[in-house]
This record gives structure tokens, C-alpha cells and sequence, in this order.
């Protein structure tokens, strides 16, 4: 009982420490865009939205996880929203994807996890919906799984993760600040060639523009030659695509996940996923041959959900016209471009399956390169 006692101790002083010393890229004066952020900087900034955590590290092998993220407290399967995909290279396994381009909706929540491990979610997925109260009829679930490919840290052929963790990291998810870095399904990825993890951020636009909330979640694991508010970091470093220090560091994905509050219909929020694409591009992110890059998008404006169960054959609903979504393209823009960065930031360095080790972006260096080219604020 004493060991256990004092493993749960260090556990939890280890974490403590990590929490206290983690900075995200804002903390240290890197301002990204022109746009305000919310509250929590964070995808949950959109009311409704929530986000949970399963995290596999065991032994010397498994460096993986699962993250979900849920639109709304309801039922999601009865009371479905609004949604659309955009692939931007289609390198990858998202499942799910061709119902929600069909109909335009989302009717469960979007999971990320490791490439090889996306049937065990579908299942998990799918026995959470079924759970559900309300849903004792319903004899199909369409479960939307993204992932990327872990497997330089993860020895993602034993396939970890199992139903049981899906299933924590959906009934754990709230709102608030979202844990990042090495979390989740973030757990064993890479990007630009350091760790790289789960990274949120959001964008809030003015009143007189709407008010609405723009958040974005991501699972970075990609490469190509990283830039930070501009400045050319992954050259002054001399580590990016094509270099003699980072040749081949380019595959393995980005899974971004995007929602907000106005109510946007699936054509929109195409629109809009297809802006989230342009923040990778401000990063330095290439979508390389083996990259499978995807943006989900969802809005959780209630008056635009939609009902599994239609009282009347027509559904009146409020949509934002074209002539005012601009600003919302600039905030999904933003809180991509950010999202990545703060992935990295929060990032720890790992050792992982066959003691392969990935270093955790060297901030402190980064942050001279970021005075040297005037990208911190204040100074």
C-alpha cells in the first residue's frame, strides 16, 4: 500500500510540476493574427463543446492515445449539427467521412486516435451511441474517427488502445482549459521533426461582426519547414524538409477539428475547413505524399441542429448569409495556425518503441529566434 501511495504521489507531483511549467506560445508574447481569443484559448471556447483525454504510455513501447471531442452536452445521434470535411491530402483513414458529406451533419462525437486503432473506435463509438437514452431503435451509427500514423514512438502494430479508453476519453471530456502537447492522441506523434501532440486555440470576433466563437483542436503530425508568426524558425535552426538533418520527417498527418457557434450550414463550414487548411500553410506544413490532412467542421448553433426525428417535412433554420462569413474564415485561419504552434510548445521530448527519441521543440531557442526577427510582443 506504501508503494502504491508514493507512486500516486510522484504521479501527481510530476504532472503538477509539468502543469506549472508548461507555457503555451501567447505566455511567452507571441501574438498570432490580429483576432481577440476566447476565455480559454481553446477549442471549448465554443459553448457546448467538449474535449477528453485517454493517454497510453506503458513500458517502452506504447506512446499513444485517444481524444474526443463532443459538440454539445445532448444527445448527439438525436439532436445532430451541422458539419463538413475538407481533405486536403487524402493520404489517411478517416472514417465516417462520406455520410457527413452526403447529409451536411455530424451525429456523433469526432475521435482521434492512431492510424491502426480506428476500427476499435469505430466500435467504441458505436456502443456509446447505442447507450445512449433515446437511442433503443436506432440500428445505424455513423462514427467519425480521424487519426494519424504514430508509429516511430508507438509500436502501433500491437494496436493499444482499446474500447475501454475511447470510452474514457469521451466520458471524461469537459469544458475549460484543454490539456496539450503530449496528451491523448497526441501522445507519439511528430511535427517538423519534434513532438508534436495535440494543440488548441480559438478566435472570438467583435460584437458588431456577429460575437461568435471560432475554435480549433488539432493533432499535429507533419512536416515540412516551420515557421512561427512569420519568422523562419525551422531554417534558423537548420531542421526542415530537405535538409540534411530532417530528409524524411514529413509524413504522418493532420487532423484538425474546427467548430463554432454560428450558424453555418454544411456548405459553410466546407468553406470554412478549407481556411483552417491555409493556417497549416502558414506553419510551414507541405502535406507531403504520406500526410493524410483533414479538417472536420461543426457548428453548434441549436437553432440549426437537426433532429433524427422529423416532426414536420420541412426545417426552417437560421444561416448566416455569404457576405458575413469572412471574418469567420480569418478566426478559423488564426486559431489553426495557433492551435499547431501551442501543439508544439506544450510538447515534452519522448522516447519511445526501440528507444527512438524525439526532442521537444527547443523553446528557449525558438524565442531568440522570435526576438531576432521582432515577433515578441513588447519587446
Amino acid at each position: 500500500m506504501r508503494i502504491i501511495l508514493t507512486s500516486l504521489l510522484l504521479f501527481v507531483a510530476a504532472h503538477t510540476l509539468h502543469a506549472q511549467t508548461v507555457t503555451r506560445a501567447r505566455d511567452r508574447g507571441i501574438t498570432i493574427g490580429v483576432l481577440p481569443t476566447g476565455k480559454w484559448n481553446a477549442i471549448t471556447d465554443v459553448p457546448g463543446v467538449k474535449v477528453g483525454h485517454a493517454t497510453l504510455v506503458k513500458g517502452d513501447r506504447i506512446r499513444t492515445g485517444v481524444t474526443a471531442i463532443l459538440p454539445h452536452d445532448g444527445n448527439i445521434f438525436q439532436q445532430k449539427v451541422p458539419a463538413a470535411i475538407f481533405v486536403g491530402n487524402g493520404f489517411g483513414k478517416l472514417a465516417g467521412s462520406t455520410q457527413v458529406a452526403e447529409l451536411g451533419n455530424l451525429e456523433t462525437p469526432v475521435v482521434l486516435t492512431n492510424t491502426l486503432n480506428v476500427a476499435t473506435a469505430i466500435e467504441a463509438v458505436i456502443e456509446y451511441t447505442l447507450q445512449q437514452p433515446g437511442n433503443e431503435s436506432v440500428q445505424s451509427v455513423n462514427a467519425v474517427i480521424g487519426e494519424t500514423n504514430d508509429g516511430w514512438l508507438n509500436d502501433i502494430r500491437s494496436t493499444p488502445v482499446r474500447k475501454a479508453d475511447v470510452l474514457q476519453a469521451i466520458q471524461s471530456a469537459q469544458s475549460g482549459p484543454v490539456a496539450e502537447g503530449c496528451v491523448g492522441a497526441g501522445t507519439g506523434t511528430i511535427c517538423f521533426g519534434f513532438k508534436g501532440g495535440i494543440g488548441t486555440a480559438s478566435r472570438l470576433l467583435p460584437a458588431k461582426l456577429g460575437g461568435y466563437t471560432v475554435g480549433v483542436l488539432v493533432q499535429s503530425n507533419f512536416g515540412g519547414v516551420l515557421q512561427i508568426a512569420g519568422a523562419p524558425v525551422g531554417q534558423e535552426l537548420g531542421k526542415y524538409y530537405l535538409s540534411d538533418q530532417l530528409n524524411n520527417m514529413v509524413d504522418g498527418s493532420c487532423m484538425m477539428v474546427v467548430a463554432t457557434d454560428a450558424p453555418l450550414d454544411s456548405r459553410n463550414l466546407e468553406r470554412l475547413a478549407k481556411r483552417a487548411f491555409m493556417g497549416l500553410a502558414r506553419t510551414g506544413g507541405i502535406a507531403s505524399n504520406g500526410s493524410g490532412d483533414y479538417v472536420i467542421a461543426f457548428s453548434t448553433a441549436g437553432a440549426a441542429r437537426v433532429p433524427y426525428v422529423a416532426d414536420q417535412p420541412v426545417q426552417t433554420v437560421p444561416v448566416l448569409h455569404n457576405e458575413f462569413v469572412t471574418p469567420l474564415f480569418m478566426a478559423a485561419i488564426e486559431a489553426t495556425e495557433e492551435a499547431i504552434i501551442n501543439s508544439l510548445f506544450a510538447a515534452t521530448t519522448t522516447i519511445g518503441k526501440d528507444g527512438h527519441k524525439i526532442e521537444a521543440l527547443p523553446v528557449e531557442r525558438v524565442m531568440e529566434i522570435l526576438r531576432q526577427y521582432g515577433r515578441v510582443k513588447g519587446e
